[in-house]
């Protein structure tokens, strides 16, 4: 298996990194990037700003590409969610990629700071749920109902933070805001998620850009995609990719990357 985590080996503090675009994995056609909190994966026309830009221009500039460049996009995160993020540099890539996700071969870990203490300190959770109608949100619903899913989620506590307390996260199914919904009908809202519940900001005294956090909905919250492992669309073998929580995480997570690193 191929493992790429920028945390390890560095004695630096491997949380506090930021920059425009942060590589964790370039093996054609695969590539593998850390998404900032708050930056769309693609957008409108207009919108001057978003993964998929900074990902073409990164390959324009390295690969020295002109004119249109091709950027496969089988994996998606929410606009207020950081984490590691997948791309296909060819078509080919992208469709076997995509079949991953959608057969679920795909282990995704995420990490999610919640507001008190979890009990039971592990489990599985299971919901229905439905996308709402016009809205980007999620909810619950009755079984059977139209557009209904089941969605599943095992959580375990991995220890307390100034913040609250952080968990790790594995969907076993891919559903539209999964974790924000599942964990908020649990009474467990993710730290800053307003949309779900959430009424303590997160990231807050950071300088964003353009952002309004009175309300608790424009800002980022503390939903982070940790780990993506899967399968090489070409040599068939298993990739694991990390990616280091932002900076504005408590700085205790950082022992918590550390045992994460020496766990696998």
């Amino acid at each position: 298996m191929i493992e790429t985590d920028p945390t390890a080996g560095e004695p630096s503090h491997p949380l506090h990194r930021p920059t425009p675009l942060e590589i964790l994995l370039d093996d054609a056609p695969c590539l593998v990037v850390n998404k900032p909190s708050r930056l769309l994966i693609q957008g409108h026309p207009g919108i001057s700003d978003t993964m998929v830009l900074r990902v073409k221009a990164y390959l324009r500039e390295k690969y020295q590409k002109t004119g249109n460049v091709y950027l496969g996009v089988p994996h998606r995160l929410d606009r207020a969610v950081s984490g590691v993020l997948l791309f296909s540099r060819n078509s080919k890539g992208a469709t076997r990629l995509a079949q991953q996700f959608e057969h679920r071969q795909v282990e995704k870990v995420y990490w999610a700071i919640i507001p008190e203490e979890p009990d039971p300190p592990e489990g599985r959770l299971v919901h229905v749920i439905e996308k709402v109608p016009d809205r980007a949100m999620a909810r619950a619903a009755e079984a059977g109902a139209k557009g209904a899913k089941e969605a599943i989620l095992d959580y375990r506590l991995l220890g307390r933070v100034s913040s609250g307390w952080l968990l790790e996260l594995r969907p076993r199914t891919g559903r539209y805001h999964q974790i924000r919904i599942q964990l908020s009908l649990r009474g467990w809202p993710i730290i800053g998620d307003g949309d779900y519940g959430s009424e303590i900001p997160f990231g807050v005294g950071i300088p964003w850009e353009s952002a309004d956090l009175r309300d608790n909905r424009d800002g980022p919250i503390a939903l982070h995609g940790r780990r993506l492992t899967f399968l090489h669309p070409v040599r068939y073998e298993p990739v694991s990719a990390t990616a280091p929580v932002p900076s504005y995480w408590p700085a205790e997570t950082e022992s918590f990357a550390q045992m994460d690193c020496g766990s696998r």
